[in-house]
């Protein structure tokens, strides 16, 4: 171990949960590969530290058995839930948050690709600040651009020009847009405290204030699951955004994804306003 880093109690180890409806078979292979490689760094670190893998079957799973029976080989313990049908991203994350008995959680989407010291860099940055409960990454796009994922508090119009306008005519909102991406303050080297809103699809907890906010609202089916969880984490703990913490995303949003999923979208950011207040403009 550095001789640096401080000790985070390596008892309970860190669980991670994948909630995967009909996946692309090679996104998602990457991402467990990627994750292997993360759990092998976290290993060569802290060596008493386990990494265990809980994939939560919506619909869809391919046959996996190979390379979950890799990711064993290389000492990433892993398990499937499934056979509940497809109830949602966040309820089904919540069926493996349940049965957590870490001392970290990593809410991870099939899309994403962890650099390998990631979840190293994570677990020091924790180690360092006992006072946070939620850690948000930089997440870089295909190209490995920067990706401002984090949010503040959106409006009506923030959300209709973000998903659903032309990029032709993004360019017109371009000043509300990136006070709203955070762009102001998220870079590749600071972190920063308490970002309103952060993506779900990398939210590194500690378990005890993941359990304490009951996981996810399972009234949102898809979309709008994240923001509602980051606005009622700030009432237990801190996020912090952490670029040491570097990640890949291959996600895309609501409109290009077809009318499904802007219902779904629409329906998620009613319920949501509902909840925490309407903002027009």
């Amino acid at each position: 171990m550095n001789a640096t880093r401080a000790p985070i109690g390596e008892t309970h180890g860190l669980s991670v949960s994948v909630v995967v409806y009909q996946p692309d078979s090679a996104l998602l292979v990457r991402t467990l590969e990627s994750l292997a490689a993360a759990s092998a760094a976290v290993r060569a670190a802290y060596p008493d530290f386990a990494v265990s893998l809980c994939l939560v079957d919506n619909g869809g799973l391919p046959d996996l058995s190979a390379e979950l029976a890799a990711l064993g080989e290389h000492g990433l313990a892993s398990s499937v839930i499934s056979g509940h049908g497809n109830v949602g991203y966040g309820c089904g994350h919540n069926l493996a948050i349940g049965k957590a008995a870490s001392r970290y959680h990593l809410v991870l989407n099939p899309d994403i690709d962890l650099d390998e010291h990631a979840l190293v860099a994570a677990l020091d940055f924790f180690a360092q600040h006992p006072d946070v409960g939620l850690l948000s990454p930089r997440i870089g796009d295909d190209e490995g651009r920067l990706q401002y994922l984090c949010r503040r508090y959106p409006t009506v119009l923030d959300l209709f020009v973000r998903g659903f306008l032309p990029s032709t005519m993004r360019r017109f909102f371009a000043r509300r847009l990136a006070r709203y991406e955070m762009r102001d303050v998220i870079n590749e080297r600071d972190v920063v405290w308490d970002p309103p809103i952060v993506s779900g699809c990398f939210m590194l907890f500690r378990t005890d204030v993941l359990k304490r906010l009951a996981g996810f609202d399972d009234r949102y089916f898809l979309y709008f699951e994240d923001y509602d969880l980051s606005l009622r984490t700030h009432d237990t703990a801190r996020i912090a955004y952490a670029p040491s913490v570097r990640v890949l995303h291959h996600g895309g949003g609501a409109a290009r994804k077809g009318h499904a999923h802007i219902r779904m979208f629409s329906a998620s950011a009613f319920k949501f306003f509902n909840r925490f207040g309407w903002k027009w403009v």
